[in-house]
């Protein structure tokens, strides 16, 4: 698959967040990312958009990252969904990796890591 194929979905409330990780991913050579801003935006955009991978935050309005987890889940049960959070906590963790997140990153992003992810994710 290459690169200009993909699709990214990034959803953080925190506006620096979602800057900061879509800027990386432009980085990688990634230019088709698109941006929400809260879990309830993220599940309307991935049925509409069908992204290649989510990149999703766990502590937001309106919804939150474990229920659009589960709700992506349940529309597409082969969606990539990728928990970046700055809340580590083992509960929220298992929490989400049970609703069928694949993978967790702790804030702040690193580069590197996000990039492997993203690529283990895509393979």
């Amino acid at each position: 698959m290459k690169r200009s194929d993909v699709k990214l979905l990034v959803c953080d409330d925190s506006i620096l967040a979602r800057k900061s990780i879509t800027a990386m991913l432009n980085s990688f050579g990634y230019d088709n990312v698109l941006e929400v801003s809260n879990g309830e935006d993220a599940v309307i955009t991935y049925k509409k958009e069908k992204p290649d991978v989510v990149f999703l935050d766990i502590v937001m309005p309106v919804k939150d990252g474990i229920t659009a987890t589960k709700e992506i889940r349940e529309f597409d049960p082969e969606a990539k969904i990728v928990v970046i959070s700055s809340v580590g906590t083992q509960t929220h963790l298992r929490e989400v990796i049970k609703a069928g997140a694949k993978d967790f990153i702790q804030k702040p992003v690193e580069k590197e890591i996000l990039k492997q992810i993203l690529e283990n994710n895509l393979g």
